[in-house]
């Protein structure tokens, strides 16, 4: 475990690397990161010694923060409206992850464990949320959770002809509204 100041100069190159990459993109100058967080370029390397694993460690930071509000929308919210935050916000990591989706597809095996990271995180946490929309019945039972972050994810690709964020979120709501196609009402005699 690092020192208490070394956690809070992670945390900061971690945070401004996350908004510098997606304001500019992966290939961002370090120097910008770096002043974004309040530290000297040395010390970003010292954490970071290869661009690859800064983009790596937002990446698994970004899953760890998504699959987190799982549980934290699942214990706090109704099965229907925990699946529905959580597909958006999932939906706003993947739209702005594009800059990494090329550096992550680039073949460098610094991210060759990224994939398998995903699913082991994402896929269960969605798979709890189905599970309780299962049990309340407002989700269909025949649902693979991995199946669905892939969707969604599809649906995230910018448009190469027109620029509009809120249509993604639109065809999301209409997916959800496909979750909700066939499910068994729990209370209902068979």
């Amino acid at each position: 475990m690092p020192r208490a100041d070394a956690q809070r100069n992670i945390d900061a190159l971690l945070s401004a690397a996350k908004e510098e990459f997606a304001r500019q993109g992966v290939d961002v100058s370090v120097r910008a990161i770096a002043a974004r967080a309040g530290v000297g370029t040395a010390t970003l390397y010292r954490h970071f010694p290869l661009r690859s694993d800064l983009i790596a460690a937002v990446f698994r930071r970004e899953i760890d923060a998504c699959a987190a509000d799982a549980e934290r929308l699942a214990a706090t919210h109704a099965p229907d409206e925990a699946l529905r935050l959580w597909l958006e916000r999932y939906t706003r990591f993947v739209a702005t992850k594009h800059g990494l989706a090329a550096a992550l597809h680039s073949g460098d095996p610094a991210y060759n464990s990224l994939p398998g990271y995903f699913h082991e995180n994402l896929g269960p946490a969605l798979g709890r949320l189905l599970d309780d929309g299962v049990a309340a019945g407002v989700a269909r039972e025949d649902v693979d959770p991995l199946d669905l972050l892939g969707a969604v994810s599809k649906l995230c690709v910018p448009s190469p002809v027109e620029d509009d964020g809120p249509r993604v979120y639109r065809m999301v709501a209409l997916l959800l509204d496909g979750l909700r196609y066939g499910a068994k009402n729990p209370s209902a005699p068979e």
